[in-house]
């Protein structure tokens, strides 16, 4: 019994350590986004002053909203084509499929830098001058394969005679694709979304090597207002503080509703 309890224990102070270090930096943050302070490590008082200072940025307000645009619309087509791409890998035949699935996770596997160099190149041996479309281009292809590995694992557990009966039926194949087999996947087309959102936003490599001048995100902000460590720009990063936090309850929220959701499915369920 003790030796149950002591591993009982030890299993929650391991779990409680490990999210520790997962979420202590995070809410360290969250805890100076409130404080007027612009310097971690010194309080000064409650404030409201980095979140109105977020707010009343013309220029941070567009960098963010260049950075969401471009994250939607980068998964958008990402969930468009893994999602397409992984129905059609799932329907042909083995050695086809084991091919085409390990060409599609290279970019997974391969370091980002040699993914955007080989992206940059490309674009250069084409004739493509950096624009927002070769910047979507790099964004996708590193959001893509994601997309594809959260929806396989959906066509595995389908019943794949939904499908057969369908076409039996008269169904055409495209038409069995939006009745039967897109309503069975959907789950993993939207984690895949989701993935790919979160992919795009926090990119840097390969949004430096195929962004085109003066298109600024939030992670290529950061880092160039921290090499260059003058008061002004601390200021303003310290105004990304609050910006952290509130996508950080967002995160929180939608986590929290999508598991009461799924409670609520299966508790309707039994």
């Amino acid at each position: 019994m003790k030796k149950q309890i002591a591993f009982k224990c030890l299993k929650a102070g391991f779990i409680g350590l490990v999210l520790l270090l997962l979420y202590a930096p995070i809410l360290l943050l969250a805890i100076y986004s409130f404080d007027k302070t612009d310097m971690i490590g010194r309080f000064e008082g409650f404030s409201l002053s980095h979140y109105t200072e977020l707010f009343n940025n013309p220029k941070v307000l567009g960098m963010i909203g260049n950075t969401f645009l471009l994250a939607f619309f980068a998964a958008a087509l990402s969930t468009v084509l893994g999602t397409v791409g992984a129905i059609g890998m799932f329907y042909c035949k083995k050695r086809v499929k084991a091919a085409i699935h390990g060409i599609s996770q290279i970019p997974v596997i391969n370091a980002e830098i040699v993914t955007a160099l080989a992206l940059a190149v490309t674009f250069v041996a084409v004739g493509l001058g950096r624009s927002y479309f070769t910047l979507l281009i790099g964004h996708m292809v590193i959001c893509t394969p994601f997309v594809v590995l959260s929806v396989i694992p959906k066509l595995k557990q389908m019943d794949n005679s939904l499908y057969e009966a369908a076409l039996d039926l008269g169904a055409s194949p495209m038409k069995a694709l939006w009745k039967v087999v897109l309503p069975q996947i959907i789950p993993g087309v939207i984690s895949g979304f989701m993935l790919a959102v979160t992919l795009s936003l926090d990119d840097y490599i390969v949004t430096v090597y195929t962004r085109p001048s003066g298109f600024e995100t939030i992670s290529t902000y950061v880092f160039n207002a921290t090499m260059k460590g003058n008061a002004h720009t601390a200021q303003t990063l310290s105004s990304f503080w609050a910006l952290t936090t509130i996508i950080f309850l967002v995160i929180v929220l939608f986590v929290l509703i999508s598991n009461l959701s799924g409670l609520r499915k299966k508790g309707g369920a039994k």
